[in-house]
């Protein structure tokens, strides 16, 4: 290992008091989920006060609307989310410890859950107010990259989901990370920023790439367009990350916990993660191929 970055003094909670004899924390992580739902509403009430850029020049929804929508989408977020890493990740120690499932603030949620659980909430809230599905499905994908950004770096902050052992100049050292995990390596084991990787791309790239498809292009004016181009922008951007991801020569860890669900080689397979993101995928160019061929209105 020629350099490595000392991983950063930052404790996981901003805050934390007892009141009452119970303890209570602000977090990192739960910080990161509050700013970005409240700047994706602000993105999203911003393109609403731009017309012209929805299909026949009319806004699908006024921003009283909004407030009552984003509300029903931070239920599937929390409720989805949660319930996906249940299911997806660590079902047999939730199945022994089901009194733990409620406890969002020790930590667990699933991107898959949290979109499938968006998903049901948009259809019941856009068939419950006759607003146009395809349009508020743009607008989520338009606000959504922030929060994911902003998601990473938390878990960057709270010392998770580090990726495999490496040499490069901005591998960072990890608290708690095994020597052992890095043959022939004398001193602290140097891992993946994976979370920061995640950051930069299912952040930063997705988010721009969406915004000036909106503002510069008018793909908002082709209904899902953008909700084609965000799935399929994540699905690869997580298939990729996924390869720095893999903790330790086992392919295991605590993100991970099924390793290699689809074995290839002895070396080479896919993880639950990258699983989920192809059908993302597909999906993403399947619907966004259908958008284009759709006239623009």
């Amino acid at each position: 290992m020629l350099a490595a970055i000392p991983f950063p003094d930052i404790s996981p909670e901003i805050v934390s008091f007892t009141l009452l004899g119970i303890e209570f924390a602000l977090r990192w992580y739960a910080l990161a989920y509050i700013a970005g739902i409240i700047l994706g509403i602000a993105l999203a009430r911003r393109a609403l006060k731009r017309p012209a850029l929805w299909p026949n020049g009319t806004a699908p929804m006024t921003p009283s609307q909004l407030e009552d929508f984003m509300l029903w989408i931070v239920l599937g977020i929390v409720l989805g989310g949660r319930l996906g890493f249940v299911l997806f990740y660590q079902p047999a120690y939730y199945l022994a410890h089901p009194a733990e499932i409620p406890l969002l603030w020790q930590g667990g949620m699933a991107f898959h859950g949290g979109m499938l659980g968006v998903v049901v909430a948009a259809l019941i809230w856009c068939r419950r107010n006759a607003v146009p599905l395809g349009s508020c499905a743009d607008m989520l994908a338009l606000g959504t990259p922030i929060g994911l950004g902003l998601g990473r770096i938390a878990n960057f902050i709270n010392n998770e989901l580090w990726g495999r052992p490496t040499d490069v100049p901005w591998g960072v050292i990890f608290p708690g990370t095994a020597a052992q995990d890095c043959p022939g390596v004398i001193g602290p084991c140097a891992r993946h920023p994976s979370q920061l990787y995640e950051a930069g791309l299912e952040g930063l790239v997705l988010g721009l790439i969406l915004v000036i498809a909106a503002w510069r292009f008018g793909a908002l004016r082709r209904r899902w367009l953008l909700t084609g181009l965000f799935l399929a922008g994540y699905g690869i951007a997580r298939f990729i990350v996924e390869f720095y991801r893999l903790a330790d020569q086992q392919f295991i860890t605590p993100d991970n916990p099924f390793g290699h669900v689809l074995r290839l080689t002895d070396s080479i397979g896919i993880t639950m993660g990258q699983l989920l993101s192809l059908p993302m995928v597909v999906a993403g160019v399947a619907i966004a191929g259908y958008a284009l061929s759709r006239p623009r209105a």
